[in-house]
């Protein structure tokens, strides 16, 4: 954790889609397998759409992090009002 840089995402939601093959070129000088072809196997990695739904903000007390404020987006689209619903048919 830099405290110098700036706020930037931590996370990214992906699902492992599957695995394939890929060939490769080695281009290192010295090794024993220079300026062949290399078989390596390779994951794919399905990373749906991201949507920001809100911001929360935090302060450092001596007992750790408190939660300052949270700002939420002010259109949220009626797929995740859906989602934060148990039961979305009876809630209109």
């Amino acid at each position: 954790n830099d405290k110098s840089a700036p706020p930037h995402l931590t996370a990214f939601r992906g699902y492992k889609a599957g695995m394939t093959h890929i060939v490769r070129g080695v281009d290192r000088p010295g090794a024993l397998m220079h300026k062949r072809e290399v078989v390596d196997a390779v994951s794919i990695v399905e990373t749906p759409p991201m949507v920001a739904v809100g911001i929360v903000g935090y302060v450092e007390t001596p007992s750790g992090l408190r939660t300052l404020t949270t700002v939420f987006a002010e259109h949220l689209s009626d797929e995740f009002k859906r989602r934060c619903y148990k039961n979305w048919y009876k809630s209109k």
